[in-house]
């Protein structure tokens, strides 16, 4: 729920990098919210139409209160795997595209500084602001 609350906190921060935990756990209590959200609409009547896919008040005001923050860490993510911000846009091509991003977000992050910013999961690697301290998480360089 912290990785949810702290993507919140950043509500239209588009600059540094976020972590692959930070994203997906997002992205999970996005899933889930919305589909409370949902069952809500349905049970409450709120929902606009009569087919199974439409959505309702509720889904629709919570998605437009997370538009802003979802995009800012699909931005970052993309930032902490060296792409510019621009490459969420992959989305749009029809098919592949939601594929292809997926692919993208599910990589392991630049180890280390990048262009986009510092490396947020430095401390887990061992690679502190002074260098090496400590050791290092398993399957992590500490060079």
């Amino acid at each position: 729920m912290q990785w949810y609350i702290d993507v919140l906190k950043k509500y239209a921060v588009f600059d540094g990098r976020a972590r692959r935990k930070e994203y997906w756990m997002f992205v999970l209590f996005n899933v889930i919210a919305s589909i409370i959200l949902s069952i809500l609409d349905r049970i409450l009547g709120l929902d606009f139409g009569g087919s199974s896919s439409s959505s309702g008040w509720l889904s629709t005001i919570y998605s437009l209160a997370v538009l802003l923050p979802t995009i800012g860490v699909a931005i970052r993510r993309m930032h902490d795997t060296g792409r510019s911000g621009w490459w969420i846009l992959i989305n749009l091509i029809p098919c592949v595209g939601w594929i292809w991003f997926i692919v993208l977000a599910a990589q392991e992050g630049n180890a280390g500084d990048n262009a986009y910013g510092p490396d947020p999961k430095a401390a887990e690697r061992g690679m502190g602001f002074g260098g090496p301290s400590g050791p290092a998480e398993p399957g992590y360089p500490t060079v």
